[in-house]
């Protein structure tokens, strides 16, 4: 399952000309589940489940419930894959004179 969250922030220091635009964008993906089914009888064993698939639709609670392995989403790791894209526009200067 993959979630997608966009945050977009402009910042202005000085003349709005010297605009600094910054864009962030996050994916975040829930691997392999780490549930241990042993910790009752004091041993470690996970069940396998390599990727986390909702069993329902987005909003419902079958959306934290994996359809694979039957374990809540908090159980899965997760993976957060961030892209920061900066832009800056320089302030122009007039070298002429006039």
């Amino acid at each position: 399952m993959k979630k997608r969250q966009v945050v977009v922030r402009k910042r202005t220091q000085g003349p709005a000309r010297d605009a600094i635009m910054t864009t962030s964008s996050s994916t975040v993906r829930y691997v392999e589940c780490q549930k241990n089914h042993a910790a009752g009888i004091g041993g470690y064993a996970v069940d396998g489940c390599r990727e986390f698939m909702a069993s329902g639709g987005e909003g419902t609670e079958g959306a934290l419930a994996c359809a694979a392995c039957g374990c809540h989403r908090n159980f899965h790791r997760r993976e957060v894959e961030t892209e920061v894209v900066c832009e800056y526009n320089p302030p122009s200067y007039d070298y002429s004179g006039q």
